[in-house]
């Protein structure tokens, strides 16, 4: 299922020299930085209200929105969702506590 996240990952990358009149991505790209994390915020404040209604439906959509907004910013920030997926295979088989607890030592 990564290679969605994959192709996701290449649009968006070629969405950065666009003009902002050709895209969505393309303009929230031009408004910079605190655009995108507002869209994230509002996304993840939709997700969360659609799981407290337990609309199930829903949450996929707004879950859906804020994997494509956090997509965005990892682009922005010149990562992709390699950069995640690897943390997550690093963090897999090891207690959330002691991942938690090894951070703090760091």
């Amino acid at each position: 299922m990564s290679d969605i996240l994959n192709q996701l990952a290449e649009v968006l990358e070629q969405r950065k020299g666009a003009e902002p009149g050709s895209s969505y991505v393309a303009k929230l790209y031009d408004k910079g930085l605190d655009a995108i994390l507002k869209k994230i915020g509002e996304e993840a404040t939709e997700t969360v209200m659609a799981a407290k209604d337990g609309n199930k439906e829903q949450i996929i959509y707004e879950m859906a929105d804020l994997w494509f907004h956090t997509m965005v910013l990892l682009a922005q920030q010149d990562l992709g969702p390699d950069d995640v997926l690897n943390e997550l295979a690093r963090r897999f088989g090891i207690s959330g506590i002691d991942e938690k607890a090894s951070r703090n030592k760091s």
